[in-house]
């Protein structure tokens, strides 16, 4: 029977109990063992496999772990090093993910939430013979909720500031052995927090929970955390001086999150895929970790999926609809017409050089448009390397594959969409052409459009990408008709005009759009106005009523324009 996909599953007993495929990633224990700090961040975008690392870890060192977890896994080869620590810890394992609300108290209840929960697996502590009476009532204190506040958590400010150090406090006295403390997704409740207007208190909270629990914590092993962006110490690590930080730009650790070729090689063998391989390689590769070049394991798992169901199927974003986009949106409202040239460079194919900080708060990110960069570096919308070995913050910036240039081609058409229709008198004037025959207006703003937007003339993409660019343009400025029925690929003859518009004045307009990948717009045009004629695009219209019918082909290149009218 073959193997499931763990499609939105990142818990490893999970996996390897239920026979799902897994991309083996346990060397990820011994690199950690054999270099690790006392406390140890991993930054990397979502979906590429962190909290199942975290979930892996908790399985391997736990005590009362089931170690034919690790059967026929890398891990199980190293077999002095699983005698030494697989199953011989305590672990503490968070996830912040959730701590989100409205406003601060709704967030520090979910807090309290995530530790009381956690605090409750240990149970047992309640009734311990190495802790003592006081203690004891410290791990009441973490655990107790109030019938009267309908079960949460009745832990104050205080005690939950200190809960995770209390906890390793507790655990390590009743063991006999110090605490590893797994703290996944810790820059969550930050990002959360800022949005929604609390950012100060929830700093001040988070910087207390990580300072007891990590700067002076004598009952604590090791500590890892993860997240995607790296904090400055001055926001909440202030006076650690144990941390050992690995970003996406690390070489240490690189292979460990996300799929390398080989992992995904590997999988399309064993599920009989392996046709799909460049498909893959060219939407869903391109991410530089170190040195290694990575898959987002996300795509890959839900593709390959579609495909075992239907071998149609065309590739799509995965990533990108798993969370909002506001960091593009936030660099596009912020541009001027330098940032306008580099999203321009970057959508078609080409590098920019910018000086990437490796350290953050979220406030910076509104202080400077160099710092929204350098967070869409750090969170997968770009990737790359560095420039300089001189200088370790200036790097080299791409777009890493299909999905994310796809997602930056829909955000600059929403981004111009919004800016455009906020000129209402300037657009009704271009859209008032169109029934008015007067293609000299057309060309002369539509030639204004492009140069106020951002085009597409990289040669690596489809002649079809390109006429779709400008068809999403032209579509747009359309739509702020309110009164226009507007048809996108609509059939209006024997096929598919680009875009059919009815007024109503009972004007039909056709338009056919061609990109001229030689520079020759008159020639787009004309070939354009042919095919309307010989697929007879303006019946449909006829059909419906129109008494007027207006054809028009519309030819791009780069920046440059046509319109001619039959």
């Amino acid at each position: 029977m073959r193997k499931k996909l763990p499609i939105g599953i990142d818990g490893f007993e999970k996996i390897r109990t239920n026979d799902f495929y897994y991309v083996d990633k346990t060397l990820f224990i011994k690199e950690l063992l054999e270099s690790w700090g006392e406390v140890n961040l991993f930054t990397r975008p979502r979906r590429f496999g962190k909290t199942l690392n975290m979930s892996m870890l908790k399985c391997f060192f736990e005590i009362g772990g089931d170690p034919a977890l690790f059967a026929g896994l890398k891990i199980a080869r190293e077999r002095a090093l699983c005698e030494k620590y697989m199953g011989k810890f305590p672990v503490i394992s968070i996830s912040l993910k959730s701590v989100d609300g409205l406003d601060f108290q709704a967030a520090l209840t979910a807090l309290k939430t995530v530790i009381g929960d956690e605090a409750g697996r240990f149970h047992f502590l309640r009734s311990s013979d190495k802790l003592t009476g006081d203690e004891k009532q410290a791990y009441a204190q973490l655990t107790e909720v109030g019938s009267s506040q309908g079960g949460i958590y009745t832990m104050t400010d205080k005690v939950a500031a200190a809960s995770l150090k209390t906890l390793s406090k507790l655990l390590s006295k009743h063991y006999g052995q110090k605490v590893i403390l797994l703290i996944d997704e810790y820059d969550v409740p930050l990002d959360k927090a800022f949005q929604a207007g609390y950012y100060h208190e929830m700093v001040n909270l988070i910087r207390n929970l990580l300072g007891n629990a990590l700067k002076t914590n004598d009952s604590l092993y090791f500590a890892v955390l993860t997240g995607c962006l790296r904090i400055s110490k001055e926001s909440i690590f202030t006076g650690l001086n144990n941390l050992k930080v690995h970003t996406i730009s690390d070489v240490r650790y690189d292979e460990f999150f996300g799929f390398t070729n080989a992992d995904v090689d590997e999988m399309l063998t064993f599920y009989g895929l392996s046709s799909y391989r460049d498909v893959i390689r060219d939407w869903y590769d391109g991410y530089r970790f170190g040195d290694t070049e990575v898959y987002c394991p996300w795509d890959v798992i839900n593709y390959c999926d579609e495909l075992l169901a239907d071998p149609k199927t065309m590739p799509k974003n995965y990533w990108a609809n798993t969370s909002g986009n506001g960091l593009v949106l936030r660099l596009l409202e912020k541009a001027d017409q330098t940032t306008k040239d580099e999203v321009e460079e970057l959508l078609n194919g080409g590098k920019i050089t910018k000086k990437v900080s490796q350290e953050l708060t979220y406030r910076d990110i509104e202080d400077s448009i160099e710092n929204v960069w350098s967070v869409l570096y750090a969170t997968g919308y770009l990737t790359g390397r560095h420039l300089d070995q001189a200088d370790a913050d200036i790097f080299r910036l791409w777009i890493p594959n299909g999905e994310i240039r796809k997602l930056f081609y829909e955000l600059v058409e929403d981004w111009f969409r919004e800016t455009t229709w906020s000129d209402t008198e300037r657009i009704n004037r271009f859209c008032a052409a169109f029934p008015a025959g007067d293609i000299d207006t057309l060309q002369n703003m539509l030639g204004d459009y492009l140069w106020d937007s951002i085009s597409v003339r990289d040669t690596a993409v489809r002649r079809n990408m390109k006429e779709n660019f400008y068809h999403g343009m032209l579509l747009g400025l359309l739509r702020s008709q309110g009164s226009w029925l507007v048809k996108s690929n609509a059939e209006t003859g024997e096929g598919y005009s680009d875009i059919s518009v009815q007024t109503p004045e009972r004007i039909g307009i056709v338009i056919e759009i061609k990109y001229a990948d030689d520079g020759n717009l008159e020639k787009a045009c004309d070939e354009a106005l042919v095919q309307i004629e010989e697929k007879k695009y303006a019946e449909g219209l006829k059909r419906r009523g129109m008494k007027k019918i207006m054809k028009y082909g519309i030819a791009f290149w780069e920046k440059s324009c046509m319109v001619v009218t039959a």
